[in-house]
């Protein structure tokens, strides 16, 4: 019986032995072409942007995503075929954070990364030692500034403002373009340039307030949309300036930020209630239920509105929880009929509905008690959550309009100039819904485990910008001839991190 699985085990060690043969002589019979550059010159390379330009990560930006950023991970493909050196404003630390003259920012700007904690991302319990008042000097070939809106970029003393760009600016009146510029580029990368346009707008949820509690890269300039004009405006002038001495490159179009995790994450109906809770606050909404349908008899009788239009809002506003783990939270909606003229307590609320998106931020508010102590003070049950921790279906539209203008211009410029396009909305949708595959790896944009984005849920982690450079490399191939890909100069995405420990320094 023995000699029996012996045998058995020494023909299947055969067939494995054969098929690594096989697989080896194969392997050894494929040569790959040289790498060639095509019409590209990549002697001198650029890149300007924003906060993954920069390589922002973890709501943090510090020297271990700075080295794995797509353009310093470009600048070493582009190396290859001549590329010069590449300088980056790197951090002084793998904390993340800024200092402003020794001391952290009290309300919690510009503070250290965020780690896995086994439960969720955390703030690392660390201080900052890059102070943000210490101009580096010299010149940058990575002009990413974390928080840059369209119109920034050609700001003369933009530095002022956000300290990222004032720490690397080559003089205080400097603008990006201008830094951009001087360095007289053979090959610019324009990355990202909308995306903090609508960024800000969303992640304050629509209100203009933003309450992440932590710093928002995004939030320069106010919250509001950026007229679409504007950055049309903006996007071609940077564009114009950038090409100007015949310089190459390649442009990216703006995805659907409401896909990032920071706007998926948190459900809509996280409630848990036993039967008598669920009785007692039904019993509490009642007077609200009621006078809803009083209202709205009212404006039938005395307005155009008909019963059919009053039944359908009345039916979004009744509010009515049940004993159940998922009940949806009680929200603020300043699209709804007003109806405080009539009532002052009937004021604009309803419960979410799986067409409302929550910023990532509240998942620590809702269920949390307004007096504490007092079970009568829900957030989110007992009191409606404010319209700054949730998107509407409105906002959210209001952010895809703009979205959708912003491309547009994007894609009529590098048509124009004869630019790389990178299909970053087509990439995020690919993600967001089937994931995309990356070496043996399938990445998605869920929060912790999907790989491609970072605990702060809207930037990549360092597996991220790992395929965000094999993408810009692919749109290089096509435009320009070069042959990245074929040639086998993809990034492994499997080596990089999808996250930094609390003990990585």
């Amino acid at each position: 019986m023995k000699t029996k699985y012996i045998w058995l085990l020494a023909v299947l060690l055969g067939f494995t032995a054969c098929n690594s043969d096989d697989d080896s002589s194969s392997s050894m019979d494929e040569v790959l072409p040289p790498l060639t550059a095509g019409e590209a010159d990549f002697s001198k390379y650029v890149s300007v942007g924003a906060s993954f330009t920069a390589g922002f990560s973890d709501n943090a930006l510090f020297i271990a995503t700075q080295e794995n950023s797509f353009p310093n991970l470009l600048s070493m493909k582009f190396g290859m075929l001549g590329g010069g050196s590449f300088s980056q404003p790197l951090m002084a630390d793998n904390i993340g954070g800024l200092l402003f003259n020794g001391t952290q920012n009290p309300d919690g700007s510009f503070a250290q990364r965020l780690y896995f904690n086994g439960v969720g991302p955390t703030p690392l319990p660390a201080a900052p030692t890059t102070e943000a008042t210490t101009v580096l000097g010299g010149t940058f070939n990575n002009i990413g500034v974390p928080g840059a809106k369209s119109f920034h970029l050609g700001i003369n003393g933009y530095g002022f403002a956000n300290p990222y760009f004032g720490r690397m600016a080559s003089n205080p009146m400097a603008s990006m373009v201008e830094d951009a510029v001087a360095q007289n580029a053979t090959f610019f990368t324009l990355s990202e340039i909308g995306g903090n346009d609508v960024l800000s707008y969303a992640t304050s949820g629509g209100t203009g307030v933003d309450q992440t509690g932590n710093y928002n890269p995004a939030t320069y300039g106010g919250n509001d949309i950026t007229d679409p004009n504007v950055f049309a405006s903006s996007f071609s002038a940077t564009v114009d300036a950038l090409v100007a001495n015949g310089a190459k490159g390649v442009v990216t179009n703006v995805p659907y930020i409401t896909s990032l995790a920071h706007f998926t994450t948190v459900p809509h109906n996280p409630i848990p209630l036993d039967a008598g809770t669920a009785a007692a606050v039904n019993g509490a909404y009642a007077p609200y239920n009621a006078g809803i349908v009083q209202a709205f008899a009212y404006i039938v009788a005395t307005t155009p509105m008909t019963q059919e239009q009053a039944d359908a809002e009345i039916a979004k506003r009744t509010i009515m929880f049940e004993a159940s783990e998922t009940n949806a939270v009680v929200i603020l909606d300043e699209n709804l009929t007003d109806l405080t003229a009539l009532n002052p307590q009937l004021v604009n609320m309803r419960q979410a509905t799986a067409n409302d998106l929550f910023v990532l931020p509240a998942s620590s508010f809702i269920g949390t008690e307004a007096i504490p102590g007092n079970p009568m003070t829900v957030n989110g049950v007992a009191i409606p959550l404010a319209d700054k921790w949730v998107l509407t279906p409105e906002e959210q539209l209001a952010i895809k309009n703009a979205t959708d203008a912003y491309n547009v211009t994007i894609e009529s410029v590098a048509a124009s100039k004869g630019l790389a396009l990178v299909d970053f909305k087509g990439i995020l949708i690919q993600a967001s819904t089937i994931g995309i595959d990356s070496g043996n790896f399938t990445l998605t944009t869920d929060l912790v485990r999907g790989g491609l984005i970072s605990l702060d849920g809207v930037h990549l982690t360092s597996r991220g910008y790992s395929v965000m450079a094999n993408e810009i490399m692919r749109a290089i191939d096509a435009t320009y001839g070069t042959n990245f890909e074929a040639s086998g100069n993809f990034y492994d995405c499997g080596d990089y991190p999808t996250n930094y420990s609390k003990d990585f320094r």
